[in-house]
C-alpha cells in the first residue's frame, strides 16, 4: 500500500477512508457527522520501541464500540490491525531517538446529509493517524505528581450511552477541565457521577492506595481502561491487592496515594485534590513500584524516557 506513494517519505502518512495520504492532505468535511454531532468512537494506543504496544486490546474494543452504535467500517480487524502497522513503520522512521508515537484510530458516522447539499456518503469515515509523543507536558508532573480538581460539571450518566464506549462527545469533560484551571492551573478535572461517586479524568482512570490496597472507582461509569486493567495485572504479579468499589472524595482525600493510569503516560502520581496534599503530598512508594514494573515488563525506562523531555529543553 505505501508503495505508490514514497513520494511523500518525509511527511506522515495517515489512512483516511481507504486512502494513505500525507499528513497534509488528510482533511475531514465540515458536515462529517464527528463534526456536525460528535458522533465519534475513537481508540489510542501508543509504541514503546517504536512498535505498537497492545494493538490487539484496543482494536477489540474499538470494534465492541462500533457494534454498539452499530457502525459497519467495512474492515475487519485485521486489516486495521495491517494499515495501523504501516502507518507507524513509515512515521517512526521520521522520529528522532526516544521519541515515540501516539497511535489514534477513530470512526465518525460518515456525512450529515442535512448539511452536505448533495447526497451524502453514508460510509462512515475511518481514520488512523500517529502524532509524536509529547513527553515535556508530563516530565515534570512526573516528578512532582499531578493536581486534580473535582468541578461542578458531572459526569454523562451510563443511561445516556455506556461509559465502555470510547467516545469523543466530550463538551462535558472540556467544560470540566476549564473550571479545574480557574482554580488551579496545574489541575485537571477528576468528575463525579450523579451520586457524588468519582469517575475519572478526561483522560485517564484515577485509582487510589489505601492500607496497602489498590482501589479502583467501578466501571459502572467509568471507562475499562487497557492502561488500568494493567496495573490490574501488575498488582497480580507483585502480589498487591487490588479492588473495586464506589469511592467518593473522601477516601481520595484520605489516601496513601493516588495515581492516573493513561496509554500515552501510563502511569502519573496524583499529589493533590481539591487543594489538599494526598499523603505526604509527594508520588508514593507503591506508585513508583507499579510505573518500575511497567517499566520492566515493556523494557524501557517509562519515566527516564518521559523525563528526557526536561533536559532536551534545558
Amino acid at each position: 500500500m505505501l508503495a505508490s506513494i514514497t513520494i511523500y517519505m518525509n511527511e506522515p502518512l495517515v489512512f483516511l477512508n481507504n486512502q494513505m495520504v500525507p499528513a497534509s492532505q488528510a482533511h475531514i468535511a465540515i458536515y462529517d457527522a464527528g463534526i456536525v454531532l460528535g458522533a465519534t468512537v475513537t481508540e489510542q494506543t501508543r509504541t514503546f520501541h517504536q512498535r505498537p504496544w497492545r494493538l490487539d486490546e484496543h482494536l477489540d474494543r474499538l470494534f465492541r464500540s462500533l457494534r454498539y452504535v452499530r457502525l459497519d467500517i467495512g474492515l475487519s480487524k485485521e486489516q486495521l490491525a495491517t494499515i495501523a502497522q504501516e502507518v507507524i513503520e513509515h512515521n517512526a522512521r521520521l522520529l528522532e531517538d526516544p521519541s515515540e508515537l501516539g497511535l489514534i484510530l477513530f470512526v465518525t458516522a460518515g456525512e450529515h446529509a442535512a448539511y452536505t447539499g448533495k447526497p451524502a456518503r453514508t460510509m462512515p469515515t475511518v481514520c488512523v493517524h500517529t502524532y509524536p509523543l509529547p513527553f515535556e507536558l508530563w516530565a515534570k508532573k512526573m516528578l512532582t505528581g499531578a493536581h486534580l480538581i473535582t468541578p461542578s460539571i458531572r459526569h454523562v450518566p451510563p443511561q445516556c450511552y455506556d461509559p465502555k464506549v470510547k467516545y469523543r462527545s466530550r463538551m462535558h469533560f472540556y467544560l470540566a477541565d476549564l473550571e479545574a484551571r480557574w482554580i488551579d492551573p496545574e489541575a485537571q478535572a477528576l468528575l463525579l457521577d450523579l451520586a457524588g461517586n468519582i469517575t475519572e479524568t478526561s483522560t485517564a482512570n484515577f485509582l487510589i492506595v489505601e492500607r496497602g490496597t489498590i482501589v479502583s472507582p467501578t466501571t459502572v461509569n467509568t471507562l475499562p481502561g487497557i492502561s488500568r486493567a494493567m496495573v490490574m495485572e501488575l498488582a497480580g504479579k507483585l502480589g498487591i491487592p487490588f479492588v473495586e468499589r464506589d469511592l467518593q472524595v473522601y477516601h481520595a482525600m484520605n489516601a496513601e496515594e493516588a495515581f492516573l493510569t493513561s496509554t500515552p503516560y501510563c502511569l502519573m502520581p496524583v499529589t493533590k485534590i481539591n487543594g489538599i496534599p494526598i499523603g505526604d503530598g509527594k508520588p508514593g512508594a507503591m506508585t513508583r513500584r507499579l510505573l518500575a514494573a511497567w517499566s520492566a515488563e515493556v523494557g524501557l525506562d517509562i519515566e527516564k524516557q518521559i523525563q528526557s523531555a526536561l533536559r532536551i529543553g534545558d
